[in-house]
Formats: C-alpha cells, structure tokens, sequence
C-alpha cells in the first residue's frame, strides 16, 4: 500500500462569504492574532495531529503498531509507525544511497502541506521519489533520525521539532515551487515572530515518510 494511502486533509475548503461590492471598501481586514495565541494554536494543532493519529490508527493499519514514541538521541523527533517496513526489509546505515517518498507539513500553518514526491513527476508522469545519503548534512536531521531505524517499505509518521527541521534554506528536501518555498521559509525564519518568542513552534515541521529502497555504500 503506498504513502498515498495514508493522506490526511486538515481542512475542508469552505466557500468564501459574499461581500457586496458597496461594502467591498468598508470592510476591514481583523488584527493579526498576539504571538501567545499564535503560539497556543501552532500548538493546538500538533497536538490534534497527535490526537487524530493515535485514535484513528486502528483503521489504516496493522493493530500491533504502537502510537508515537521519542527516537533516542534524535533531539526530540517523535514518530508513529503507520506501517512496519517487511521484516526481511533492510535498515540504513550512514553513506547509504536512501530513497523515500513523503509528504511535508508545516504545523505552524494549520498543517499546510508544502511539498510531496507524489507531486514530482518523470518524464512518464510516474511520482519521482526523493534521495540522499544518509549523514552526508544535507537533508535535514528531523529526517536522518527517521529513516535510520526504519526497514524497506515501512510508513512512518515524523514530529520534528524545530532544532531537528530547517536551519537555513539550503537543507533539503527544498519545495520546488518558488510560492511554496517562500512561503515556508518566510514563516521559518520570520525575524518579528522568532523575536516574540514564536521559535518552539514555527519551524515544526510533520513528515509522512515511506522507505523505498536502501543502496549500500
């Protein structure tokens, strides 16, 4: 079964009210939200996440699967296996060449969804998964400490906190599109909110990861 099984929509599109043109001009547009509520939010938002995952885990996979648990010695990365990898499945190792699909979420933003690999196409329009060796620093270590204790095959879910995510616009996997990666790294990086003390919540980041395959080094 493949990541594509396991999508979760956060929120269901609601058509915007009408506004007569007469009261187009008049209408003024809310206060921006204090940064402790914004705080209060990003957090209410994992929080649900976590909720929704554990109490629905049951439908989407094998009933064995514990609910999310601390890697060790990850910096704080919290997981839930969604699908156990084959249990003649191979684990990573550091220099190994890793393929994985996901899907990325930025908590911060109700859950957003800023990338996919089901959204990356080939020449024949197949999803065009993502690759990297492990412990080259290159992709971000939210993500390193993943994969590492996952087999070919599995499905996890990823929490990564923001000193484990994105620490400059360099790391991967970046968004392809110029929209989406603005958009993320502006909310990341943005200097007024990271000086109100928002610096625990905006860059938490929400992976839905699958292990493809493993090449050795």
């Amino acid at each position: 079964m493949a990541l594509q099984s396991y999508r979760f929509h956060f929120a269901t599109r609601i058509s915007p009210p009408h506004i007569s043109p007469n009261k187009l001009y008049a209408t003024q547009s809310p206060p921006p939200l204090p940064a402790a509520r914004r705080r209060a939010f990003s957090l209410f938002t994992i929080t649900t996440f976590l909720s929704f995952s554990n109490s629905n885990i049951a439908s989407w996979s094998k009933p064995e699967i514990s609910n999310f648990f601390e890697l060790p010695n990850s910096g704080g990365v919290k997981v839930l296996d969604l699908r156990m990898g084959d249990d003649s499945g191979e684990t990573p190792s550091s220099g190994d060449t890793v393929v994985i699909h996901y899907y990325g979420r930025l908590a911060a933003k109700q859950g957003w969804r800023f990338d996919s690999t089901y959204d990356h196409k080939d020449e024949n329009g197949d999803p065009l998964p993502f690759q990297f060796v492990l412990a080259s620093g290159k992709v971000i270590s939210g993500i390193e400490s993943a994969v590492r204790s996952m087999k070919v095959g599995g499905i996890r879910r990823v929490v990564i906190p923001p000193s484990q995510g994105y620490q400059n616009t360099s790391q991967e996997p970046i968004p392809p599109n110029f929209f989406d990666r603005q958009r993320l790294f502006t909310t990341i990086f943005n200097p007024t909110r990271l000086a109100n003390g928002e610096g625990s919540t905006l860059g938490t980041l929400i992976f839905d990861i699958e292990l493809v395959s493993v090449r050795h080094q």
